[in-house]
């Protein structure tokens, strides 16, 4: 592709993932941030909790005036704590829910474009039904609680359903479509955010995946996984960096990812659609944060130049 890939992605970096040490929602998060701020390959930035609202203050200010988009992932405040938005104990759900909600407020003040979820964990086919009823319920809590205090849309991420992962409950793309259907026959402010990272985990194809979802799709990540070695460091859903060895996904799917973004229409050229590296340096292998994000921004020159 000759033109600028700015043209047609909002390109970001994933701060809690790239920096693991904030995914709790603390340690050096103004540091780390300031870091991404400064490297203007970055037009978009995905957050996350951040316990101290002093910390949020000063964040907000730093994000402000870098000039770059923020969204919100609220991922880690459900994973982190193992709450469960298809949780079939009404306590627990509830329990998630208010989570989320808290992070939706957190996600006003710091003035976002919008805030992703997951779905909990699957409890086998004899459960799915219910539980898809459940977090159907759930999301259309959260999307009516954020239309309530302004214009911010919810996304659910897919995840894989192996044990050797996240074993969430959404999962296969078709089944994120039903949810995402079912949510917006009531919320218009819900859309589908998908991963190159977790495609190889549900067994699908980037073709298969993206022109299933097309129509809900509100969020991009591209990132990496490992499936077939259990002894290796990053094994399962881990993120690491494009082309480790063992891994799933290096220049070449990244290309044919991107084709596709742009076949389906979702890199339309005319407004620029978030795009995120979700990638984690390996600490078991010694490897930090400025060479992965190094990698990952060179894996996605690279592919760009051969879409």
């Amino acid at each position: 592709m000759n033109e600028s890939m700015y043209k047609y992605m909002d390109v970001g970096l994933i701060h809690f993932m790239a920096y693991p040490q904030t995914i709790k929602g603390e340690g050096p998060i103004l540091e780390t941030l300031a870091e991404i701020a400064a490297d203007d390959y970055f037009t978009l930035v995905e957050i996350t909790w951040m316990k101290d609202p002093e910390v949020r203050q000063k964040a907000k200010e730093l994000l402000a005036h870098s000039g770059m988009s923020v969204a919100y992932g609220a991922q880690p405040a459900l994973l982190t704590q193992k709450l469960n938005l298809n949780a079939e104990d009404p306590a627990e759900r509830l329990k998630a829910i208010d989570q989320i909600k808290a992070c939706i407020d957190e996600a006003y003040e710091m003035s976002v474009r919008g805030l992703a979820v997951l779905s909990g964990k699957d409890p086998g086919a004899a459960g799915r039904a219910k539980a898809k009823e459940l977090l159907i319920d759930s999301l259309k809590q959260l999307c009516k609680y954020s239309a309530s205090k302004g214009k911010m849309p919810i996304a659910l991420e897919t995840f894989d359903r192996v044990e050797y992962g996240k074993n969430a409950l959404i999962g296969p793309t078709s089944e994120a479509v039903e949810v995402a259907k079912a949510v917006k026959a009531e919320c218009a402010n819900f859309g589908l955010m998908l991963d190159l990272s977790h495609i190889p985990l549900l067994g699908e194809t980037a073709k298969e995946c993206l022109t299933t979802a097309k129509d809900h799709i509100a969020h991009i990540h591209i990132g990496n996984c490992v499936m077939r070695d259990s002894a290796h460091p990053a094994y399962g859903d881990e993120h690491p960096r494009f082309g480790i060895p063992g891994g799933e996904n290096g220049v070449a799917e990244l290309a044919e990812f991107l084709k596709v973004l742009l076949e389906i229409g979702y890199l339309d050229g005319k407004t620029p659609k978030p795009v995120s590296f979700e990638v984690k340096p390996i600490a078991a292998i010694g490897e930090t944060t400025a060479a992965v994000v190094a990698n990952a921004k060179r894996a996605l020159n690279q592919a760009w130049a051969r879409v």
